[in-house]
């Protein structure tokens, strides 16, 4: 039993069952004990790896993608550069090192990073930090940026968030709980049911079925979505998930392998799949495959571009690269773009009419 898992035991038995949603909450954030608090969990030393760590080109197209919807909304200055959690960051540091040659953007620019994690903060400022001449700022949550123009990036952010899941049973949604079963962390469902949900998968009350709610993800949209619609900009959601999930899809990855959500909290990541119809809500919005996305961005040419200067090994690396982030098979088609824009926005690079 992990150090977490033993202090949600002792919680449970004074207190009850807890939800999902603060399950996660504190196997991702305990200030002591929390798997993104206490460690580095990006890349081969760690428990996955995310798209920027899988080749510079992903960073640089989403980099000038970024600019280019910039330019198309009359360079506004100064603008919000932003990116919610940031990983290492590898991304922010290719962003900003694909867009210096766009003139007036990196002078306009004011790079805030959305991150709680000390450990990453500090990462993030040895790989970003040198690339843009006026620094990095970083803040807690979405709601603490600047008013003004937004131009930012979420890739693999809103997966991590905290869920509540629900349960129909006899055509009421229940909550999903964790509790205790022979001293051990279960789940369980909550005794009183509720007749609605406010999101659209639970529309359907197919009996057994477990939809997700997604409010934090929700109070980060909203955050998002006021600047938008106030001061433009582009917001470019980038996960794993699909039009209007459904069942359960709360998963745990420990040493880059699957592992039991309840077996080792605080040592394995948690994640869920991202419903983007729930994110999209309302807000003008353009959605497509990350294949199809950097397809339409160009990463073909710029993939045979580098490959002029490879052979061998590193060749087979590089192209190996293209085809995991591109490919129907690998992460072209179980990741998706969501572009949030202001109203009235040009339609964002990457995306089809």
């Amino acid at each position: 039993m992990t150090p977490l898992a033993r202090l949600l035991v002792e919680r449970i038995r004074e207190g009850g069952p807890i939800t999902v949603a603060d399950y996660m909450a504190d196997c991702l954030l305990h200030p002591v004990h929390g798997y993104y608090t206490t460690r580095d969990p990006f890349g081969v030393a760690g428990d996955f790896t995310t798209a920027p760590e899988i080749s510079q080109m992903f960073g640089e197209l989403v980099g000038l993608a970024l600019a280019q919807a910039w330019l198309d909304q009359g360079a506004p200055a100064p603008f919000t550069l932003a990116e919610l959690g940031p990983g290492r960051g590898t991304l922010m540091a290719d962003v900003l090192r694909a867009t210096r040659g766009v003139p007036g953007f990196h002078a306009a620019a004011q790079v805030v990073l959305v991150e709680a994690s000390p450990v990453l903060r500090q990462a993030q400022q040895a790989t970003a930090g040198r690339a843009h001449d006026h620094g990095l700022r970083w803040i807690t949550a979405a709601d603490g940026l600047p008013a003004q123009p937004l131009f930012l990036i979420a890739n693999e952010f809103f997966d991590a968030l905290p869920i509540h899941q629900y349960q129909c049973v006899n055509g009421r949604w229940h909550e999903r709980l964790v509790g205790l079963k022979d001293g051990a962390l279960a789940f369980g469902l909550a005794e009183r049911g509720l007749p609605t949900l406010g999101t659209p998968a639970a529309r359907q009350r197919d009996e057994g079925l477990i939809v997700e709610e997604h409010r934090a993800g929700g109070f980060v949209i909203k955050a998002l979505a006021h600047r938008l619609h106030h001061h433009g900009g582009l917001a470019l959601i980038i996960d794993y998930g699909g039009w209007r999930s459904r069942g359960d899809t709360l998963q745990a990855l420990r040493a880059h392998a699957f592992d039991d959500p309840l077996a080792h909290p605080g040592e394995a990541d948690l994640t869920a799949h991202v419903d983007f119809e729930a994110l999209a809500w309302g807000q003008p919005h353009n959605y497509t495959t990350q294949g199809e996305f950097l397809l339409r961005l160009g990463i073909g040419a710029r993939a045979a571009r580098l490959a002029q200067r490879l052979q061998g090994a590193a060749l087979e690396s590089h192209l190996a690269a293209l085809r995991r982030l591109t490919d129907p098979a690998e992460m072209g088609s179980l990741f998706k773009v969501l572009a949030l824009t202001g109203p009235d926005a040009p339609l964002p690079p990457g995306f089809a009419p």
